[in-house]
């Protein structure tokens, strides 16, 4: 049998969906596929679609601590100039780093999500 679902899109909960969609446009490039009054939706050169959509008395997940889906990007081969991009597009560093080999960043709505070079094999 084939694999009966494809990855469709991400969606991320945020009290202000065109701040978080310029942000992750900044990141990872793309293009806006949609902007109404409750989310907008990009698609990354990978073919993902990320959708920010607006939530009431949103409020964004700690970490570490909140159980939370979060995106691994994978950097070349300087960590410290990926990192230096996501901050000057908007990101934050997390007051946590757990791992060197990893660096755990918050999006503008505060959404962690962690840079490495490192991959996982094939």
């Amino acid at each position: 049998m084939t694999e009966p679902f494809q990855l469709a899109g991400l969606s991320l909960d945020c009290d202000d969906p065109e701040s978080l969609a310029r942000f992750y446009l900044g990141l990872l490039g793309g293009r806006v596929l949609w902007n109404d009054a409750h989310s907008v939706g990009i698609r990354i050169p990978s073919g993902l679609t990320i959708a920010a959509q607006h939530v009431e008395d949103y409020y964004p997940p700690q970490w570490p601590g909140t159980a939370a889906v979060h995106l691994d990007l994978a950097a070349d081969a300087d960590l410290d100039l990926c990192e230096q991009h996501a901050l000057a597009v908007g990101a934050k560093t997390a007051p946590v780093q757990p791992d060197p080999r990893w660096r755990v960043l918050l999006d503008p709505a505060g959404h962690p999500f962690c840079i490495t070079t490192r991959l996982a094999p094939n």
